[in-house]
């Protein structure tokens, strides 16, 4: 009897130890309130969300529950750029305001006239010498402006109704002196700058001031002198002056 008694007190001595092992032990709850409002600001606020059981636990899991937990701020709408469109630059109509004068080469046409429709020099005088109308004052004129005069002319018995266009074939000349290369009076070419002018007549010679040059311009207004810097355009029949340098 004593022989079954020890096998039957292990039994429920082990019986007794597995319900204890899977009896829960009692959970410590802080009071809500106090905790609360220390972690939250706000009393009986509710606990904060846990992160998934799947994210790794320990500081990479807290890490994960950050970023899942933090607003996630608005993409950046896409730029698209926009198309351009590029125009070429128009040409630059430098006769439109240009007032004639002696040395400018015209081609006049008159339109069905062959016999008048030619290439005229302005003269020492300022005009051009045309068939049945003769001399036609040019200088100080633009090129509509002579157009108009000489259809007013053709039109005083020779011509009903005479259609007349007058372009520049040639600009007078401009003249370059001092201390360049290789002085002396150049073809103008439309838009030229001191620059361009002193590059025609080889470059500033050594003791050239290359700073500023004096143009000396002449007009219907007179005759005017101005000294500027190398970029400034200069007109046909210009004269620029190369002064010098000090030192």
């Amino acid at each position: 009897m004593h022989a079954f008694r020890i096998p039957i007190t292990a039994i429920i001595t082990a019986l007794a130890l597995s319900g204890c092992m899977r009896t829960t032990g009692p959970v410590a709850v802080a009071p809500p309130g106090d905790l609360d409002q220390m972690a939250y600001g706000q009393p009986n606020s509710p606990p904060p969300r846990t992160a998934a059981a799947d994210s790794g636990g320990g500081a990479i899991g807290a890490l994960r529950a950050a970023f899942a937990s933090a607003p996630r701020a608005a993409s950046a709408p896409a730029v698209v750029a926009a198309p351009v469109a590029y125009a070429e630059p128009a040409p630059v109509r430098y006769d439109a305001a240009y007032h004639l004068d002696a040395g400018d080469k015209l081609r006049v046409v008159v339109y069905g006239q062959e016999g008048l429709t030619n290439t005229y020099a302005i003269d020492a005088g300022g005009a051009i010498t045309m068939p049945l109308i003769g001399s036609v004052r040019a200088r100080g004129r633009t090129t509509a402006g002579l157009a108009e005069e000489i259809s007013a002319k053709l039109r005083r018995g020779f011509i009903r109704e005479p259609s007349v266009a007058v372009e520049i074939e040639a600009y007078r000349p401009f003249f370059i002196l001092g201390e360049v290369a290789a002085p002396g009076q150049y073809p103008y070419v439309p838009n030229m700058t001191v620059e361009s002018a002193v590059a025609i007549a080889g470059g500033f010679s050594p003791r050239a001031r290359r700073d500023s040059v004096t143009v000396t311009h002449t007009d219907a207004s007179g005759t005017s002198r101005f000294v500027v810097p190398p970029g400034s355009p200069i007109s046909p029949g210009d004269t620029v002056l190369v002064s010098e340098r000090w030192f």
